[in-house]
């Protein structure tokens, strides 16, 4: 069976090895692949990993001996599963590889928010505390979590991964959420979207990209929020209105934003986040732990190992 990787360096930049997958024939790993490139290089292979290399209708026409793309990663919106479907392609992800490590990096993203930990160590390097008359120095409002709100949109696994990392901080948790589940019911109290948005003092997304979800936080959502709200994006770009947000932290209505993901990426130099105050960006990296990109590797190995069988997992059409 031959295997083709068209974006290895996106799950492995060299820190883990590929070797596993050589139990299943001849693999081929390519670091990056340029969308005009991908039917020459997957040729006659029948199974394909991706990362985020658009796989449509006219690729599978061209690609007739494909029967298995592996996304490796969770969200599975670069594929047309349809098409797929239609010509007998399964197309499997990889959920759930990543939960503690994006709940993890959402709460980095939100303590810089409210102690600045990051400014106040590069103001003592500066000379900033030698030169403070005072023993103690700060240059930015501070902020407890304990007594606050935070409002959690997508309550799915990783959403629910947050909420109990805020509860450990003394946070009351509002979520928002097509479904309910009983984990849920422990851990946050289930609301409406406009009753989360008025009432939580951080909002942070974890919803997936659909239709629906597009443009969700903008000039009209960020109105209903206080005035002073924390706002947290480690979901998907696009569901910000990027100049809406850049235009309630500039006046205020919003005390910061961080965000891990933006609506082009990699980043372009004209998007508004970029000028607007007390805003964080990070270059979509709360996935990357080492631990959690090997189980994305696992996960690969497991969905060919089923795919061989007859007994397909994590499957997506």
């Amino acid at each position: 069976m031959k295997i083709v990787h068209l974006e290895g360096n996106a799950v492995n930049p060299g820190d883990l090895s590929w070797d596993v997958l050589d139990q299943f024939g001849d693999v081929t790993v390519y670091e990056r692949t340029a969308p005009e490139d991908a039917v020459a290089r997957i040729g006659d292979a029948e199974v394909v990993l991706i990362n985020k290399t658009p796989i449509t209708a006219q690729l599978l026409d061209q690609c007739p001996n494909l029967r298995l793309i592996c996304v490796q990663a969770t969200g599975y919106n670069v594929v047309d599963c349809d098409a797929a479907r239609e010509r007998g392609v399964l197309v499997c992800n990889v959920p759930a590889y990543g939960t503690n490590a994006v709940a993890q990096f959402t709460f980095s993203l939100l303590l810089e928010l409210c102690n600045q930990v990051g400014h106040h160590d590069r103001m003592v390097h500066a000379g900033k505390w030698c030169q403070c008359p005072s023993f103690c120095f700060w240059d930015t409002p501070q902020m407890e979590l304990a007594g606050k709100t935070i409002g959690i949109i997508g309550f799915g696994k990783i959403g629910r991964a947050v909420g109990k990392i805020a509860k450990a901080f003394g946070t009351k948790v509002l979520a928002y959420n097509r479904s309910r589940c009983p984990e849920g019911e422990t851990i946050g109290q289930y609301v409406d979207l406009d009753t989360l948005l008025e009432n939580s003092d951080i909002v942070s997304l974890h919803c997936p990209l659909t239709a629906e979800t597009k443009g969700l936080i903008n000039a009209q959502t960020l109105a209903k929020m206080k005035v002073g709200a924390i706002l947290l994006n480690t979901a998907r770009g696009p569901l910000l209105n990027e100049q809406d947000v850049a235009d309630a932290l500039s006046s205020g209505k919003l005390r910061g934003a961080a965000v891990d993901v933006v609506s082009s990426e990699p980043m372009l130099p004209d998007n508004p986040l970029l000028t607007a105050p007390n805003c964080i960006i990070t270059p979509h990296m709360a996935w990357t732990p080492v631990e959690s990109r090997q189980r994305i590797i696992d996960c690969t190995v497991n969905s060919i190992q089923g795919y061989l069988n007859g007994k397909p997992v994590n499957t997506v059409n």
